[in-house]
């Protein structure tokens, strides 16, 4: 039987962490303390929230655990201490690459208004990439249950700081709500200045949204698609492209998206050569960060550590590093594997 590598000392790339939803357990309820908000008990239970958002009333009940957090949030060294300690987790999970979601209009009314806002989560990357060694950058993602004027200003807002650490700009929350070609324009916005367009999909809806970020939105990655494993045209589109899909399992699980970690479609999509990048989501609600992704292919899928390598150099290619940084990266999985 093959020798089993530690996971912890892969190098990969984060691709799909949310912000407040990289929060460490211990960290909200310090701050909630700090600040007397009275939590909801799931929040305060010592572990992952019971959770199912495949209905409308779970879907809200999610959203409403992510906003309690959110709450406690409040002052600029709160981002400068999530920041920080979201990159201290990604290190220990071997990680050599994040980008970080944020949708900054949540925080925007408590840090002094939209490009306070950003200017603090950007200081903050940057200090904690610094402390860490961590490489770090920021996708900024509007959200598809408002209006699309509001991503519009999102997307020009994004194209702004794209010299100062943001490589992305994301559409997130519930794909079932909002037609992806609703935010065209602001997608068009940010693919021309530059930025990697990588919308979710494919997660609470089938195939059709997958399809809708690609022929609407032009996206160059997936958050989520594990949905695409329903259609083998779409498989077949997306690894042709190589269009990389940001998989979270645990995620999944936890939301309902399926079942049990060795339903989600793993194989299905690497065997069509779909690229993947397998990312933690939100470790403060689903409780496990992203080395754990990579045991769930191994424990779950019978991933080899050859294959797990290669799935770590997906994640590195589909990621907005530069160059020298891939190539860092790629040699260090190619070490993992063979040193």
């Amino acid at each position: 039987m093959e020798h089993a590598r530690d996971l912890t000392l892969l190098p990969k790339a984060h691709l799909h962490l949310h912000f407040t939803g990289s929060m460490r357990p211990s960290t909200l309820l310090e701050l909630a303390d700090k600040y007397g908000v009275r939590l909801p008990d799931a929040l305060t239970a010592g572990e992952p929230p019971k959770l199912r958002a495949t209905d409308e009333r779970g879907w809200f009940r999610f959203q409403r655990l992510y906003d309690a957090a959110r709450s406690c949030l409040r002052e600029p060294e709160d981002i400068q201490r999530l920041v920080r300690e979201a990159a201290e987790e990604d290190v220990r999970d071997g990680s050599g690459w994040l980008e970080i979601q944020v949708d900054p209009t949540s925080y925007a009314p408590l840090l002094g208004g939209m490009i306070p806002a950003v200017e603090i989560i950007l200081d903050a990357v940057d200090a904690a990439s610094r402390e860490t060694g961590l490489g770090m950058r920021v996708l900024i993602a509007a959200n598809r249950m408002k209006h699309p004027l509001d991503a519009r200003t999102l997307a020009r807002l994004a194209v702004r700081y794209a010299d100062r650490g943001v490589v992305g700009f994301g559409l997130s929350t519930d794909e079932r709500r909002g037609m992806a070609r609703d935010f065209d324009r602001a997608f068009a916005i940010a693919r021309d200045g530059g930025l990697l367009a990588a919308p979710h999909g494919g997660e609470l809806t089938g195939p059709s949204s997958v399809r809708d970020c690609l022929d609407d939105l032009h996206a160059a990655r997936i958050g989520h698609g594990v949905r695409a494993a329903e259609d083998p045209r779409l498989l077949k589109r997306l690894a042709d492209r190589q269009i990389t899909c940001e998989v979270c399992p645990a995620s999944n699980v936890a939301l309902g998206v399926y079942e049990r970690p060795e339903d989600v479609p793993l194989r299905t999509l690497f065997e069509a050569g779909v690229p993947m990048a397998l990312g933690a989501d939100d470790p403060l609600l689903f409780g496990s960060r992203l080395a754990a992704q990579y045991e769930i292919a191994r424990r779950h899928h019978g991933f080899t550590d050859a294959e797990l390598a290669e799935l770590a150099r997906q994640s590195v290619r589909g990621s907005a590093a530069p160059d020298e940084v891939q190539a860092k990266l790629l040699a260090g999985i190619d070490h993992w594997l063979t040193g």
